[in-house]
C-alpha cells in the first residue's frame, strides 16, 4: 500500500510545462548537474528589467482542463515503469489513474479540500489533508493551488521582489532567494533557500528548495517542452529528486496530451480498509 500511494502523490507533485532539452533529464538514472551545493554553478549578471521578467514567469495562459498520459519510472517501485493518466481541471481537481500491465493498480483525487487515494491491489484507501503530501515531499508549503501550478510548470513558490535576485546566465535566467524564505504551517516554521532556473524563453527548467536547518531538499527538472493552443506549454519529461530524511527519484515521460473534459470516477468499495495517516 505505502509504495503505491507514495508513487501517486509524488507523481502528482511533478508535471509542468516548447521543445528544449536539458542535459541528462531523459535519463532516469542521471542526477542533476546544474547545482553545486545550494547554488547554480553559473550565477550570471543581475538583470535590470525585473517587471518584464515577472510578467513572463507569473502571468501564464489560462486553461480549463488537460489530460496527460505518462510512463513513470521510480527508483523505489520494483514494478515500474507504470502507465498513468493524469487529468487536471483548473481550480477544481487533479485526478490520476495508475495501471501496471493490464491491472488498474491505484487511483487518486485531489481537490482544494484534500487528498483521496485507492490502492486496488491491497484494497486500501486514504482520505487526508495536504499534510500527507507535504510529509512525502519533505516540505510544508503544498496546498491545492500551489500543486496545480507546479503540475502545469508555473512558478509555484513566489518570492517577494525584495527577497529576489534575478540574473542572466548561460542556461537562461535564474531567480533565487536572497534571504531564507520562511513558511509557517500548523504552528511550525521552516526556512528554505529557493532557486529557479528558466530557459532563455522563460520556460521553467529546474527548481530547488533546500531546508536550511536540515538536509531535506526537493529538486524538480523539466524538459522536452511542447507548445499548444493559446501558448499553453507542457513538458515531455519531468524528474523529481527528494533528498534528506526521505530519498526518492521519479521520472515521468509524458507521451500524449489532450484538452477535452473527461469523467473522473472515484469511489471507495465497501470492503476497502481505510489507512489512518499519522
Amino acid at each position: 500500500m505505502k509504495n503505491w500511494i507514495t508513487l501517486i502523490f509524488i507523481t502528482l507533485a511533478l508535471l509542468s510545462c516548447k521543445t528544449r532539452k536539458t542535459a541528462g533529464l531523459s535519463n532516469p538514472q542521471q542526477d542533476s548537474t546544474q547545482y553545486s551545493g545550494n547554488q547554480p554553478i553559473d550565477t550570471g549578471e543581475d538583470i535590470s528589467d525585473r517587471l518584464s521578467f515577472y510578467e513572463k514567469i507569473y502571468v501564464q495562459p489560462k486553461f480549463e482542463s488537460v489530460k496527460i498520459n505518462s510512463k513513470i519510472t521510480a527508483d523505489n517501485i520494483k514494478v515500474s515503469p507504470l502507465d498513468a493518466t493524469i487529468y487536471i481541471e483548473s481550480d477544481k481537481k487533479i485526478w490520476a489513474n495508475i495501471n501496471f500491465l493490464f491491472f488498474n493498480a491505484a487511483r487518486s483525487l485531489i481537490t482544494p479540500d484534500g487528498l483521496k487515494a485507492l490502492d486496488k491491489y491491497n484494497k486500501n484507501y486514504i482520505d487526508s489533508d495536504f499534510n500527507y503530501l507535504n510529509n512525502l515531499l519533505n516540505v510544508n508549503f503544498i496546498d491545492y493551488k500551489s500543486l496545480e501550478k507546479l503540475l502545469m510548470g508555473r512558478t509555484f513558490f513566489t518570492l517577494s521582489d525584495r527577497n529576489a535576485r534575478i540574473t542572466k546566465n548561460m542556461q537562461g535566467y535564474q531567480l533565487s532567494s536572497i534571504s531564507n524564505q520562511k513558511i509557517e504551517t500548523g504552528g511550525k516554521t521552516r526556512e528554505y533557500k529557493v532557486n529557479y532556473q528558466y530557459s532563455n524563453d522563460y520556460d521553467l527548467l529546474q527548481v530547488k528548495l533546500q531546508d536550511v536547518n536540515s538536509d531535506d531538499s526537493v529538486e524538480i527538472l523539466y524538459d522536452g517542452w511542447e507548445t499548444f493552443e493559446n501558448n499553453l506549454k507542457l513538458p515531455k519529461y519531468v524528474k523529481i529528486i527528494i533528498k534528506g530524511s526521505k530519498t526518492s527519484q521519479i521520472l515521468l515521460e509524458n507521451t500524449k496530451f489532450g484538452f477535452s473534459k473527461m469523467e473522473t470516477p472515484y469511489s471507495v468499495p465497501a470492503n476497502y480498509k481505510k489507512i489512518e495517516i499519522k
